[in-house]
């Protein structure tokens, strides 16, 4: 499954052309499905904390007082929004894929968004994992099923922003934060 963002879709291709990878077969099939986009950050997309500050002082003050967790900015997501378009996905994974390997292809918001769901997560405790774990393009997060929880399983976090397999080819992994505001002189 795969967000429909161009770069997730091209991962998700490259992932399919791998011939030892292990869910690449003729028959696995390939869903595209909006729920899995990043999080819709609206009128703040592709500004830093610092262009935020610049250019939406109002949306920054906003967001301090709401907190990262709740704040819709105009003509975005909440991550609350994220939640519950993935809890729709969750469901319907469950539904349809029982028994089955899933492979989601996503992006940030969304990684953590899952967490939250799947580890039955507080607020405070997913905000924490944002704050301490900037998450790394292509890493892997995987669940596994706990057994011992049957007749239905538990889904248990076996790795989170796993990225030993990029370091071993040489691959830079990327995560940049913000970066601070240039001063200006007059």
């Amino acid at each position: 499954m795969t967000s429909p963002y161009v770069r997730a879709r091209q991962t998700t291709a490259i992932i399919k052309s791998l011939g030892d990878f292990p869910y690449t077969s003729d028959a696995a099939s390939l869903v595209v499905d909006e729920r899995f986009r990043e999080k819709e950050f609206g009128v703040l997309d592709g500004l830093t904390r610092y262009g935020i500050l610049e250019r939406f002082p109002e949306q920054a003050a906003l967001r301090t007082s709401l907190g990262k967790f709740y704040h819709r900015p105009p003509g975005g997501e909440s991550w609350c929004d994220v939640i519950l378009r993935l809890r729709s996905a969750f469901e319907m994974m469950c539904r349809e894929y029982h028994g089955e390997r899933i492979l989601v292809v996503a992006h940030s918001v969304v990684v953590l968004c899952m967490r939250y769901i799947v580890e039955s997560l507080t607020e405070e405790e997913i905000l924490k994992i944002d704050r301490e774990n900037e998450v790394a393009n292509c890493s892997v997060t995987r669940f596994d099923v706990d057994r011992s929880q049957e007749p239905v399983g538990k889904l248990i976090l076996d790795s989170f922003n796993f990225v030993a397999p990029l370091i071993a080819e040489g691959t830079r992994v990327t995560s940049t934060p913000d970066l601070p505001p240039v001063s200006r002189t007059s």
